[in-house]
């Protein structure tokens, strides 16, 4: 009786170090409309998993959309606990910070610099309070022109040298999506057109946005253990 006791523990305990070992990473996109439409068809996270397909992750990650059209830091910092931290993700990925900037001009409700970073650094703490790794992401564009004469490509590019240098200061993956579409748009913008190369109306993704910032991602997504 014993015996079968033993084996019987045995057994489980296999079956549970191989749950352990199979378990996948749970990762949550947070941010605002980009990332809302980026968890419909053809969005950025549902071509992110595409692309674990094609590595033959399929069976490590569970990628969750958390975004909500308008939303800002504040808004963020806000549903934190509501839509992140309550579902123990390990990796968040935020990429939010279009509206702080656009909402500025759009409806003079946008988010001082200042603010913006104070916010920010109050939602990395908590997520790293949670032991949930953080992935950064440096907000994209408002406007497609080539030559940063786009109306607020300023306080983007003010905006996305803070991300940058918080990513490296606190030791956090940084996806720079503002570089990587700025290279794009310089490569393949000739005519200095406002929209229609990666965005459909100057800010929201269209396929080749979409694909752009998967592609991005899941090179930085994938090194994180």
């Amino acid at each position: 009786m014993k015996k079968w006791t033993v084996l019987s523990l045995f057994v489980a305990s296999i079956l549970l170090m191989s749950f352990t070992l199979n378990k996948k990473k749970k990762v949550i996109f947070f941010g605002d409309s980009i990332t809302q439409m980026g968890a419909g068809p053809g969005g950025y996270i549902r071509l992110i998993e595409d692309l674990i397909k094609a590595d033959n992750q399929a069976d490590d990650f569970e990628l969750i959309g958390a975004g909500i059209s308008g939303n800002k830091v504040t808004d963020l910092f806000l549903r934190l606990e509501k839509d992140v931290l309550s579902k123990q993700p390990d990796i968040v990925v935020i990429y939010v910070g279009i509206n702080d900037v656009w909402h500025k001009r759009l409806a003079g409700t946008g988010t001082d610099y200042v603010k913006f970073a104070e916010f920010y650094d109050v939602i990395v703490k908590k997520l790293q309070a949670a032991k949930i790794k953080v992935l950064v992401c440096t907000p994209s564009v408002i406007g497609e022109r080539k030559d940063n004469s786009n109306e607020q490509d300023g306080e983007l590019n003010m905006y996305s040298n803070w991300l940058r240098y918080y990513a490296k200061t606190n030791q956090l993956t940084c996806v720079d999506l503002r570089t990587e579409f700025q290279n794009y748009l310089i490569a393949n913008n000739p005519s200095n057109e406002e929209k229609g190369l990666l965005t459909s109306d100057r800010v929201h993704l269209n396929a080749k946005g979409n694909l752009l910032v998967a592609q991005a991602v899941w090179k930085e997504l994938k090194t994180i253990k």
